[in-house]
């Protein structure tokens, strides 16, 4: 057996005895922070369907493409292959969808290959945009985030460059 067997059953002893010290009752305060969370998944349930819906469409009308392709060569200036712009444009939607598109890159150039590596890197260092403004931007009822759009855009695309060029090196 490994220690890392006993983290759970640790932490739900754990939360017991404090809930038994403090004099709180633990089953109520998990009810209600389910109830909670609940709350939330309504609330921004439509603002993800939507943002499913429209990478979706982006994806299967060939936009995607079309995009990728327009932009490669400013991506191929500032040291991002060309087949990795799709990857790029993808994450900034969907965390998934940017894992099926590498998925593909491992496929067509191997999973050792430089276009594997930056991929892999340009994938842990970006982060799905849209997703993050539809779920939490919702909640918080914040109303101008058009900045924040492009400062995350662009720490994406210069994560992406980074990304790039380190694993060159390596």
């Amino acid at each position: 057996m490994n220690f890392s067997d006993y983290i759970i059953p640790i932490f739900i002893i754990s939360i017991i005895v404090y809930s038994v010290v403090t004099r709180k009752n633990a089953y109520n305060s998990f009810v209600f922070g389910a109830k909670t969370s609940f709350d939330l998944v309504l609330t921004s349930f439509p603002y993800i369907v939507a943002i499913f819906i429209a990478i979706e469409i982006f994806n299967v009308s060939g936009l995607g493409d079309m995009v990728s392709t327009a932009i490669a060569p400013v991506f191929n200036l500032v040291g991002i292959p060309k087949e990795l712009c799709g990857l790029v444009i993808i994450k900034l939607f969907s965390g998934c969808g940017g894992l099926a598109y590498l998925e593909n890159i491992f496929a067509t150039y191997g999973v050792d290959s430089y276009l594997a590596r930056a991929g892999c890197a340009i994938a842990g260092c970006s982060e799905a945009i849209f997703y993050v403004l539809a779920v939490y931007f919702v909640n918080t009822k914040v109303k101008k985030y058009r900045y924040a759009i492009l400062v995350a855009m662009l720490a994406n695309i210069v994560g992406a460059i980074v990304a790039c060029q380190i694993t060159k090196v390596l």
